[in-house]
């Protein structure tokens, strides 16, 4: 039976992975699944506490980039408040009707137009937008890259100490 419940596990670990490329697919939360559920079949054995640690510590930064890293950078840019929820809102509820290139699109047109509304300046107003763009992407980039570490430290941890 353990065999089954790692293959279930190392599987959560591998779709964390792939969920955080695909949009509204929690990738960290799945990749804590894989370790969790491992760890509570082993009778909390494996991996060690410090493992668990360090793995749950890489999880919870991949879901705070998931959730956050558009919206610090759209800050980072300039934005406000209002026009960083907004453009959340806007890119969410298209990305649903259009995929990947909505929630782009409209990220980048909802920050551009509010924050030109706000104060009238289309340089800003374009930085900001960029920045929420770029942050969405590299976002991504990251939770690719904790994910990965997720799934390798979990291989690691539990097949080879």
């Amino acid at each position: 039976m353990v065999e089954v419940v790692a293959i279930l596990a190392i599987a959560l670990l591998v779709v964390g992975v792939v969920g955080t490329v695909v949009p509204l697919v929690p990738g960290g939360l799945l990749s804590l699944s894989g370790v969790y559920l491992y760890w509570w079949h082993s009778g909390f054995a494996e991996p060690g506490t410090v493992a668990l640690v360090v793995l749950t510590v890489l999880g919870v930064v991949t879901l705070l980039a998931e959730f956050f890293g558009g919206s610090i950078a759209a800050r980072a840019g300039g934005a406000s408040w209002v026009t960083t929820g907004s453009a959340a809102v806007v890119g969410i509820a298209l990305m649903i009707v259009t995929g990947p290139v909505g929630l782009l699109v409209g990220l980048f047109g909802t920050v551009f137009v509010l924050e030109y509304v706000r104060d009238g300046d289309a340089g800003h107003s374009a930085r900001s937008a960029l920045y929420a763009t770029v942050g969405i992407l590299a976002s991504t980039a990251v939770q690719v890259l904790l994910t990965l570490s997720i799934l390798f430290g979990f291989l690691v941890a539990v097949f080879l100490l």
